[in-house]
């Protein structure tokens, strides 16, 4: 018998909802429904906490699970675990060029102003000084 189906049995024969040994165990209903159903595995102290609530030893309780696909389920927790970490670092990387994209930006705006306003106050000048007389380009007061 698997370690789920055991838990199950055991669990139905003590008169147990799933809620109740998750309260026993201190974790939630959720998680117990999780080992039942054979989607995950109690931790360590889990496993010695369960061995003690049902009275038997832990080689009873545990005897029939499959080492294999607890350790297949572990790497894979790892591997969702490591993708995750490398999509917040690539997001982290994105949102920090976006900013330098947007002060960038900023400098180039700031810059060009100042090289338009100078290009006016030139052609300003240069027209003062062919057409002197005219008060349309520069005034003298």
């Amino acid at each position: 018998m698997k370690f789920n189906e055991k838990l199950l049995k055991l669990r139905k024969e003590k008169g147990l909802s799933q809620e109740e040994l998750g309260m026993e165990m201190q974790v939630s209903r959720q998680t117990v429904s999780k080992w039942e159903a054979g989607q995950s595995y109690p931790d360590f102290t889990r496993l010695v906490m369960l061995s003690d609530f049902f009275d038997m030893t832990l080689d009873e309780l545990v005897k029939d699970i499959d080492v294999q696909e607890v350790r297949e389920n572990s790497l894979t927790s790892e591997k969702i675990d490591s993708i995750y970490r490398v999509s917040q670092n690539v997001d982290s990387i994105l949102q920090n060029k976006t900013l330098k994209n947007i002060l960038k930006g900023v400098a180039w705006f700031i810059v060009g102003s100042c090289i338009l306003i100078c290009l006016v106050a030139a052609v300003s000048l240069i027209l003062h000084m062919i057409y002197p007389e005219s008060n349309t380009f520069w005034r003298t007061y």
